[in-house]
């Protein structure tokens, strides 16, 4: 069951793929090396101070409503505090061009080298995927700081107040938001407008969420926040070749192209 195409292609699944991806292609590893000390003693500093000043005070006012499962929700509300800190401090500044190298390194290694040579350099005598990257010849970006998303995030927070169902709904509303910026170096290598951006998104905004969603999962947990974001750019990098390759499976089985913005994929 695990090993069906259907379950393996999952969206939800592709964060997950990401970290398998990357702990098995070992020429991704330079690109964490350079990032892993600041990573962890910055998420590390930052979730250490919060546990220690926030948690208890926040546990002790959603008691109030929730008795016992304060507990739970006090900790997934301090982890989306971290979470938000750490992306505002260090996503935002400092990790963005590693994440565009893993998405194009992976693309590169999934066949996809003339996608990414639209825009940037690539060194065809490079001997492994990251090796063959150069400059970018045009303004690239992962995901384009937005201080929107980082006070949309900020204002569900409070939605771990709500008892039981307050966290899914936390994670699913704020995954809702995130999913499509996980595409944006995708959807500028595929020079969309933002016309076509946006049909493309809102025809698969349900797997976008659930992308979106079990990524913002991995970069709760405290310490690995920035490294699982790492990994999920690989992961989103899996699922543009699948849609890549699906495109290209239809347009060998179609007698006569017709004006179109990407058939269903299949994640």
């Amino acid at each position: 069951m695990l090993g069906s195409p259907k379950l393996r292609n999952a969206t939800w699944l592709h964060p997950l793929r990401g970290i398998a991806y990357f702990i098995s292609h070992p020429f991704l590893w330079p690109l964490l090396r350079s990032r892993l000390l600041p990573i962890f003693l910055l998420s590390g500093f930052i979730y250490t101070l919060l546990f220690f000043f926030a948690y208890l005070p926040q546990v002790a006012f959603l008691a109030i409503f929730q008795g016992h499962s304060a507990w739970v929700n006090g900790a997934f509300l301090v982890l989306g505090e971290g979470a938000a800190i750490v992306a505002l401090l260090f996503e935002a500044f400092f990790v963005d061009e590693t994440l565009v190298d893993v998405f194009d390194a992976v693309l590169i290694n999934e066949g996809f080298e003339q996608l990414v040579n639209k825009e940037r350099v690539i060194h065809p005598d490079g001997v492994t995927p990251v090796k063959k990257l150069g400059k970018p010849t045009t303004s690239a970006v992962y995901a384009p700081f937005s201080f929107r998303q980082i006070v949309e995030f900020i204002f569900l927070l409070p939605l771990n107040f709500v008892p039981v169902a307050g966290v899914p709904m936390f994670l699913v509303l704020a995954g809702y938001r995130a999913g499509p910026f996980h595409h944006w170096r995708y959807f500028q290598l595929l020079e969309f407008t933002k016309d076509k951006r946006k049909r493309f998104i809102r025809s698969r905004q349900l797997k976008y969420t659930a992308f979106g969603t079990v990524a913002l999962i991995l970069q709760l947990i405290p310490m690995f926040s920035m490294l699982f974001l790492l990994t999920s750019a690989a992961g989103s990098a899996l699922w543009a070749a699948e849609m890549e390759k699906h495109e290209a499976f239809l347009e060998a089985h179609r007698p006569e192209r017709e004006e179109h913005l990407y058939h269903d994929d299949p994640a």
